[in-house]
C-alpha cells in the first residue's frame, strides 16, 4: 500500500484524490486542505488580506464573476454539470459542482480540513526513485504539529493566490487607491472614480467590464494588441504604464497621461511553494519551475508531482489527464523516461518558449499547445484522450470572446456526441451580435 500526500483540496486535489480512491487497493491517500471546505480558488470569500486563521486569503473570486469558458468544456470527463445550468456559470455554481464531485466519488472521506502543510522533505536523498517523504502539518484548530512519512506527494496548491505586482516608477508616491485584482470583490468600492487597470488578460478584461457600471472612467492599460471588441463607453485602452506621479496621474508609454483615483494590478500571480525544503530540488525563477518533466514530475524525485501548473488552458479536463498519468506512473503501469531524457525534454520545451519571443515567466504557458500536450499526457498514461468536442468548443467560444466581449457569456451550448451545438439563436439570445 502506497501512502500519498495531496496538498490542497481545490479542483486539482479533488481530481487526483478521486483517482487514488479508485485504486484503493494500491493507494492510501490523504488530502490536506488549510480551509474548512473544498473548492480552492472557487470558494468565494468576502474577506481580503488574511483569513480567520491569520493566513493569506486564498481565493481571488469577486462577487459578480462568471466563467469565461462554458460548462460544456469545463467539466471533468467523468462527471457532468447539471443540465439545467446555463453555459457560463457563477463562481458559486462551479464551487457547488466541485463539492458534488467530491461527495459523489467519496473524496471528502480522505480530506483533512483546517490543516496546513508546513514542510516537505525527502527522507532518503540518495534514493531518487524512492526517497519517501517527510510531511509536517499543523492543525489550525488545535495548533498542534505532526509529522508523517509518505511514499509520494502531489502538490495541488494552484497559482491564483499570491499576487504578482511589477515595479512602477512613482508608485510609492501615488496618492490614490492601489489594489491587486486578488483583493477585488465589489465594483461599488470604485463608484465615481477614474480607475486604471494594468493588464488585459482575462481578469483585466472581465473586471474592467464589471467596473463600468459604477466607475466614472476606466483606463485599461496593456501592451497587447488593442482589443477589437466593442467595449463599455466609459472605457479607454492605453499602452502600459510608464510611471505614476505624486499628483495622481498615470503616464502611459506613448506619452499620454490621465488623472486617476485608483490603480488595480491585473498582472497575475506568482508560483510559490514555501513548504518545500530546498532538498526537494524544486526552484522557481520568474515563475519558471524547475526541474519538471511535462510540467508535472519533479525530475530529481519523480514521486513528487504537480497538477495544474500550465497557464492558459482548459483546466478541469487537463487535471483529469494529469491525475491519470500520476496514477499510471506510481502503479508501474508506465515508466517515465530516464532523468537525462526528461531534462532534455524540459530544456527543449523551454527553448521553444524563448525562441517564440516569450519571457521566462511564460515557461508554463500552453495556450494553443494545450491540445497536443493533453494528447501526449493521455497517451503516456495509456488512458483515453479527451473528446474532440472540448477543443472544438473551446476555440469556438474564444472566437466570440474576441469579437464581442460584452455579450459572449450570454451564449448557450449543448453537447452532441463528440461535437456541440450553439443554441443561442434558437433560444433567441445573442441575435444582435
Amino acid at each position: 500500500m502506497l501512502r500519498v500526500a495531496v496538498i490542497g483540496a481545490g479542483a486539482a486535489g479533488l481530481c487526483v484524490g478521486r483517482h487514488f480512491l479508485a485504486r484503493s487497493d494500491v493507494f492510501q491517500a490523504t488530502v490536506f486542505e488549510q480551509t474548512n471546505r473544498v473548492g480552492g480558488t472557487w470558494v468565494y470569500n468576502a474577506r481580503t488580506g488574511v483569513d480567520e486563521n491569520g493566513l493569506p486569503v486564498h481565493s481571488s473570486m469577486y462577487h459578480n464573476l462568471k466563467t469565461n469558458l462554458p460548462k460544456e468544456v469545463m467539466l471533468f470527463p467523468d462527471y457532468p454539470f447539471p443540465e439545467n445550468l446555463k453555459s457560463y456559470l457563477t463562481h458559486s455554481e462551479v464551487c457547488k459542482y466541485l463539492e458534488d464531485y467530491a461527495e459523489h466519488f467519496g473524496v471528502l472521506s480522505i480530506v483533512e480540513f483546517n490543516t496546513t502543510v508546513e514542510h516537505i522533505a525527502p527522507l532518503n536523498e540518495d534514493d531518487v526513485n524512492n526517497p519517501r517523504w517527510e510531511v509536517t502539518i499543523r492543525n489550525l484548530n488545535s495548533n498542534k504539529k505532526s509529522t508523517s512519512t509518505f511514499d509520494a506527494v502531489v502538490v495541488c496548491t494552484g497559482h491564483y493566490s499570491v499576487p504578482r505586482k511589477p515595479e512602477i516608477p512613482g508608485l510609492s508616491e501615488f496618492p490614490g487607491l492601489v489594489m491587486h485584482s486578488h483583493d477585488y470583490r465589489h465594483p461599488e468600492v470604485f463608484a465615481g472614480m477614474d480607475v486604471v487597470l494594468l493588464g488585459a488578460g482575462a481578469s483585466g478584461q472581465d473586471i474592467s467590464i464589471d467596473l463600468a457600471s459604477t466607475a466614472n472612467r476606466i483606463y485599461l492599460s496593456h501592451n497587447r494588441p488593442r482589443i477589437p471588441s466593442k467595449m463599455p463607453g466609459n472605457l479607454e485602452q492605453h499602452y502600459g504604464i510608464k510611471e505614476l506621479t505624486s499628483d495622481g496621474k498615470a503616464v502611459f508609454k506613448d506619452g499620454q497621461e490621465r488623472k486617476v483615483d485608483a490603480l488595480m494590478f491585473c498582472t497575475g500571480y506568482d508560483f510559490v511553494f514555501p513548504f518545500l525544503d530546498s532538498k526537494c530540488g524544486i526552484k522557481v525563477t520568474d515563475n519558471h519551475i524547475t526541474p519538471l518533466y511535462q510540467h508535472m514530475f519533479n525530475i530529481k524525485y519523480p514521486t513528487m508531482s504537480f497538477i495544474g501548473l500550465p497557464i492558459k488552458v482548459c483546466p478541469f479536463p487537463q487535471f483529469h489527464l494529469q491525475s491519470e498519468y500520476i496514477i499510471s506512473m506510481l502503479t508501474g503501469k508506465v515508466k517515465l523516461p530516464s532523468a537525462e531524457e526528461m531534462h532534455q525534454s524540459a530544456e527543449k520545451e523551454y527553448n521553444e518558449v524563448i525562441s517564440e519571443g516569450m519571457a521566462e515567466k511564460y515557461a508554463h504557458f500552453l495556450g494553443p499547445k494545450q491540445w497536443s500536450y493533453n494528447d501526449k499526457i493521455a497517451d503516456s498514461a495509456q488512458c483515453s484522450r479527451l473528446s474532440p468536442m472540448v477543443e472544438k468548443l473551446y476555440k469556438y467560444t474564444w472566437k466570440f470572446r474576441h469579437e464581442n466581449i460584452l455579450t459572449y457569456k450570454k451564449r448557450e451550448f449543448r453537447i452532441v456526441g463528440d461535437s456541440f451545438e450553439d443554441v443561442s439563436e434558437k433560444l433567441g439570445i445573442c441575435s444582435s451580435e
